[in-house]
């Protein structure tokens, strides 16, 4: 019999020798752009606050207000202390945002995602997956028990094809992608998805996390498309905490009555609901702000000679774990974090280098960083 400690030892030492270890390490963010690490400052790369605005003096003063009235946490589930004020307004501003009739708020992404699809479908229905969609959109899949295929990226056809060849009469449908997707920042071909998921009378859900202020003025990759489920985070561009699905009134109804990850969690806490709120104000007043992530990433891809950035996200794919975390360490001695990607959350063979941009990034660190990853790189093929 093996010991649990010893259990764990052996993975770790196995994890190790194949440099897929992964590691805490404490770091203090100074402002939008730089951090403090090891004694060093250094400018980040590494960070899904595309706007900025967890640090916005706005934004913070709306979560102090609301701490200062309403008290630090949520003290329960909705359902049991009832439904507080400045929830119900953080979802009557996403479903106006996202031009839905009604919104869910959940604790984080990964449990909207987890707790929408395991309640929406079951064993008898079929559930069509891009195949580099995030890991919460598997899990709520596999949850749910439903039939589960995955569709090449990006690939219309190729999920036409499973929906003829794998959907029986009278079975419930969901297609589920990404609108951007988060370790490659390109983009889902959603007008297609939403066509065919008319056609065949088939449900569509985005997960729109890495889109909701950078793409199409800050309303995401789902706006002017029809989408049954848009699902998004608090937590990125809108600099606070959270998660959210937006769909028909019926719907939200049925989930907030049924989703256990929204039953059986605790209440998002009344600061994170309060900036959020005013982080969407700022998205809806500031274009000049949402414009600047997407701007800076096709910057640096006319540095480097790499194909146009779609969104804030730009991959560098060098292969091998060790190769990126070498990489990713040859930066951080210039001054910069970008941090490495490597597998299970890419697939193997491509781990990453996964380069983020906000609207804070000066022009000068981005020409910095791009002319020293081009020397970085070469030392690393030679």
């Amino acid at each position: 019999m093996t010991s649990i400690d010893d259990f764990a030892r052996g993975k770790l030492a196995e994890l190790e020798a194949r440099h897929l270890r992964r590691a805490l390490i404490p770091t203090l963010r100074e402002d939008g752009v730089h951090l403090l690490r090891n004694g060093r400052r250094l400018v980040s790369f590494s960070c899904n606050d595309y706007l900025n605005l967890s640090r916005d003096a706005r934004v913070r003063a709306a979560a102090k207000a609301a701490i200062d009235a309403h008290g630090a946490g949520a003290c329960a589930s909705r359902l049991v202390t009832g439904d507080h004020p400045l929830l119900s307004e953080l979802e009557a501003r996403l479903a106006a945002f996202k031009g839905a009739e009604a919104a869910c708020v959940f604790g984080s992404g990964y449990l909207a995602n987890v707790g929408v699809i395991s309640t929406l479908v079951g064993k008898a229905d079929l559930v069509l997956l891009d195949e580099l969609v995030h890991s919460s959109v598997w899990t709520g899949a596999r949850l749910s028990g439903a039939k589960t295929e995955a569709f090449r990226h990006n690939d219309v056809g190729d999920a036409r094809r499973l929906l003829r060849e794998r959907r029986a009469a009278g079975v419930n449908c969901l297609i589920a992608t990404d609108g951007v997707f988060s370790m490659d920042g390109d983009l889902a071909p959603v007008g297609a998805l939403s066509a065919l998921a008319r056609e065949h009378g088939a449900w569509l859900l985005v997960d729109d996390a890495h889109a909701i202020g950078v793409i199409d003025g800050g309303r995401g990759t789902t706006a002017g498309h029809e989408v049954a489920l848009q699902m998004g985070t608090l937590s990125k561009a809108l600099g606070s905490y959270g998660g959210y699905v937006c769909a028909s009134a019926a719907v939200i109804d049925f989930i907030k009555t049924r989703a256990r990850t929204f039953v059986y969690s605790t209440g998002l806490p009344p600061a994170s609901a309060a900036a959020a709120i005013e982080a969407l104000r700022i998205v809806e007043a500031e274009p000049e702000r949402v414009a600047k992530p997407l701007a800076h990433a096709r910057l640096f891809t006319r540095l480097l000679n790499l194909p146009e950035a779609q969104s804030s996200v730009v991959p560098i794919v060098v292969g091998e774990p060790a190769r990126a975390v070498a990489l990713s360490k040859a930066l951080e001695d210039d001054g910069f974090l970008v941090g490495a990607i490597r597998p299970p959350t890419v697939p193997p063979g491509t781990s990453r280098l996964r380069v983020t941009f906000t609207a804070e990034h000066g022009r000068d660190d981005i020409e910095r960083l791009a002319r020293c990853l081009r020397i970085r790189m070469r030392a690393l093929a030679a």
